[in-house]
């Protein structure tokens, strides 16, 4: 498939996408957009729809694993100023998906707004964050939404309130849509209380990252019983390796990729682990990583 005339300037071919992630592993993208306003993420994703080729929209890539083969698709990366802008309207915090989840937070701390500063340290961005209802502290981001807004294949742009975006823990039904802009619903509150909690979560948070590791993910969404670092240490397998792929020894809630590492790998890792956590717990612990 050959990319028309009109649209060569926002399109190309075989983009590597292992530079784009966090593991730094994986294959190309056929096509890959980065579009920089409303109007060039229409042109794209219509263009997709008309040729049937399956979509996804890279956000920082934290939370991805791409395999060798990469991705026979379309990759959208919203990262572009227009498509990342933050502003506040009284208690009302409106996010481009594409802005940084880290900067959303800040940007309603220093407005005086609360509701989103649990979630300090969270890498992503907003459409991400939404998308997989991440949480912190017993909170989710859904809590905090009033209406998302999303592109069609058409290319017109649907609205959904917070109800119908179907919030539930590490979840939504947003899956697979294009996320362009979100409105989240937040309380008036000290700037200088606000400010004091959110140094003290980033310094927790900070804490529990493997230091001097670039290449790592979060593979497991915490169950319920207890978190996933506390439950992989339990059945002792912290440190356990699969060829260039292992468990952080000390925060084994972390993957780390070292040199070599392939998606294969990665995934015999994951499956041994939740296999023996299955075996010695019954918890059947669930994905947080993305698999293109």
């Amino acid at each position: 498939m050959t990319i028309p005339e009109h649209l060569q300037h926002l399109i190309r071919s075989d983009e590597p996408l292992a530079p784009l992630v966090w593991l730094g592993i994986g294959g190309p993208a056929h096509f890959f957009a980065e579009p920089v306003d409303a109007e060039q993420i229409v042109q794209v994703v219509t263009w997709a729809a008309e040729n049937d080729l399956p979509t996804r929209v890279l956000g920082s890539g934290s939370n991805l694993l791409v395999r060798e083969s990469g991705f026979d698709g379309l990759v959208i990366t919203l990262g572009a100023a227009a498509t990342s802008a933050l502003s506040i309207d009284g208690d009302r915090l409106t996010a481009g998906a594409g802005g940084k989840l880290s900067h959303a937070v800040v940007k309603a701390v220093g407005g005086g707004l609360g509701g989103l500063e649990h979630l300090v340290g969270i890498p992503g961005t907003v459409g991400a964050a939404v998308v997989g209802n991440v949480s912190s502290g017993g909170r989710d981001i859904g809590s905090a939404v009033e209406r998302v807004r999303v592109l069609q294949p058409d290319g017109t742009i649907k609205q959904f309130d917070q109800d119908e975006v179907g919030f539930t823990y590490r979840k939504t039904a947003l899956d697979g849509l294009t996320i362009v802009e979100v409105d989240f619903k937040l309380e008036a509150a000290d700037p200088v209380a606000l400010t004091k909690r959110l140094q003290k979560l980033w310094i927790a948070r900070n804490a529990a990252r493997p230091a001097e590791i670039e290449r790592i993910a979060m593979p497991f969404i915490d169950p319920d019983s207890m978190p996933a670092r506390e439950l992989i240490q339990s059945v002792g397998l912290a440190g356990m390796r699969e060829g260039n792929v292992a468990l952080d020894s000390a925060r084994p809630h972390y993957l780390v990729a070292h040199t070599g590492a392939t998606s294969d790998e990665c995934l015999k890792l994951i499956d041994r682990v939740r296999e023996q956590v299955l075996l010695q717990t019954g918890i059947d612990l669930q994905l947080n990583l993305q698999i293109w």
